[in-house]
């Protein structure tokens, strides 16, 4: 038993020791003089340094992507310089084509313009072909009501059945711009009128329309028939024998002398 009791008593004094030896290996590896830095080898120095052959291999590859950019640079500029040209010519392209739509838009214009006058002067003919073929049917209306005098109840309905017809005719005509002209009274002008006869008078002046024969007919500015009409002319003074001796005798000494 006494045994068994210094067991552990022993045990504690082990364990101090142990603790003691311990502390006095820290101590003195704290005490010691601190560790020199590693230095490197000769052979880690030969492999820090660049050899002659790695620079002059780096150098021509700095040259080499200088060269290169230099290379790919001049292909930008050329594809630039090429791209400019192009457009150019797309631009002088594109002005010719707005030249040419200019042009052919002229060329229509007048096109249209010259179209459209040609068929009104068309509509226009074919207008006054027609009226000139009917104004032969409306002078004999017009002698029909002039010359004939119905008396009968009968005669005097015919009368107004075919001046009905005449009239529906005259407005139809008014409708399609046509005219009559008035010429009595006014001055002769060879546009508008035909003398087909003289009658010497001192009432009115020379040219002086006196009546008209046949009527004529305007559509617009176009003349479908002129009108006929008589004209004024001076009355010529009358010669006597005597005055016709008494001329030749002045004539005949005019001559001797």
């Amino acid at each position: 038993m006494i045994d068994e009791q210094k067991q552990p008593e022993t045990t504690s004094e082990t364990l101090e020791t142990t603790t003691e030896q311990d502390s006095s290996v820290a101590t003195e590896e704290e005490l010691a003089p601190e560790a020199v830095t590693d230095i490197p080898s000769d052979a880690e120095a030969a492999e820090n340094e660049e050899s002659p052959i790695e620079s002059k291999l780096e150098a021509e590859e700095s040259q080499d992507l200088s060269t290169e950019n230099e290379e790919i640079f001049a292909a930008f500029q050329q594809e630039n310089a090429n791209l400019k040209k192009l457009l150019d010519e797309k631009s002088q392209q594109a002005d010719v084509a707005k030249a040419q739509y200019a042009r052919l838009a002229a060329d229509f214009d007048n096109f249209r313009r010259r179209t459209t006058q040609e068929k009104a002067n068309l509509e226009q003919q074919a207008k006054k072909n027609l009226i000139v073929e009917l104004l032969p049917v409306i002078d004999n209306f017009e002698r029909a009501r002039t010359q004939l005098k119905p008396e009968t109840e009968g005669e005097k309905a015919i009368h107004n059945s075919y001046q009905g017809v005449y009239k529906t005719l005259v407005d139809c005509l008014k409708r399609m711009g046509v005219s009559a002209m008035r010429p009595e009274g006014e001055q002769f002008d060879p546009n508008f009128h035909e003398a087909m006869l003289r009658e010497p008078t001192n009432e009115h002046p020379e040219g002086t329309v006196l009546e008209q024969l046949m009527r004529g007919y305007i559509l617009g500015d176009i003349i479908l028939r002129h009108a006929m009409v008589k004209v004024a002319v001076p009355i010529e003074p009358v010669i006597t024998s005597e005055e016709e001796i008494t001329e030749e005798l002045e004539q005949v000494e005019n001559i001797e002398s």
